[in-house]
């Protein structure tokens, strides 16, 4: 794959411009967009870039963690707390993904997704209200291993990084998570998956497959 060296905000800018200018393949009303990338590769930031250059061009946009959709502790952590199989497989609970973020954003639906549902470090449900999107707007899911799973997205964006920044970027206390990843990218390959892809290694220098 080719790559081409680009700024973060020339990035941002083109990404907006493109989800601007994209209707949505089912005929609603709403995009659904993923930004799919390590805890090292900071996807909460292009996430957070893309909401306000989309805001400024009159669209209305909701940034979504997945991190906010962790299963209780009980089941994520079933086998322990460094297990990189089961970070992979059992700790984001995507089928109330898919039933509190995808499918309310179906053409005919009503559009209020629930932006979070547990919090992890107190282990309960966060019980946050629903949170209507406007026709037109567009949802911004963030966090790691977002492509296989046949979500609907609209666009994907891969934030890459080489095995080795990861292993550099990723704290020492998340290390055990390395492994998930690898097996990420060997079983899912999201680089292949994906519409648009950044590698982030050098996170002041971008570079990405898209059009300069």
């Amino acid at each position: 794959m080719r790559l081409q060296p680009i700024t973060w905000e020339r990035l941002t800018d083109a990404l907006a411009e493109r989800i601007a200018a994209t209707p949505a393949p089912d005929g609603g009303p709403w995009l659904r967009i993923a930004v799919d990338g390590a805890p090292a590769a900071e996807p909460e930031q292009l996430a957070g870039r893309l909401a306000e250059a989309l805001r400024l061009r009159g669209r209305a946009a909701r940034c979504v963690d997945a991190h906010g959709f962790l299963r209780p502790a009980s089941l994520r952590l079933e086998y322990g707390h460094t297990d990189p199989d089961a970070y992979h497989d059992e700790w984001f609970d995507r089928r109330a993904l898919w039933r509190e973020v995808f499918q309310p954003l179906d053409a005919g639906d009503t559009g209020r997704v629930l932006p979070d549902l547990w919090d992890p470090v107190a282990d309960r449900a966060t019980r946050s209200d629903y949170v209507a999107l406007p026709p037109g707007g567009v949802l911004l899911l963030h966090g790691p291993l977002l492509l296989g799973h046949w979500f609907p997205f609209d666009l994907t964006v891969h934030l890459e990084l080489s095995a080795a920044a990861l292993a550099r970027r990723t704290p020492p206390g998340e290390r055990w998570t390395l492994p998930a990843f690898a097996r990420y990218e060997d079983e899912t390959r999201p680089a292949d998956a994906a519409d648009v892809v950044v590698r982030a290694d050098d996170a002041r220098r971008p570079a990405w497959n898209g059009p300069v």
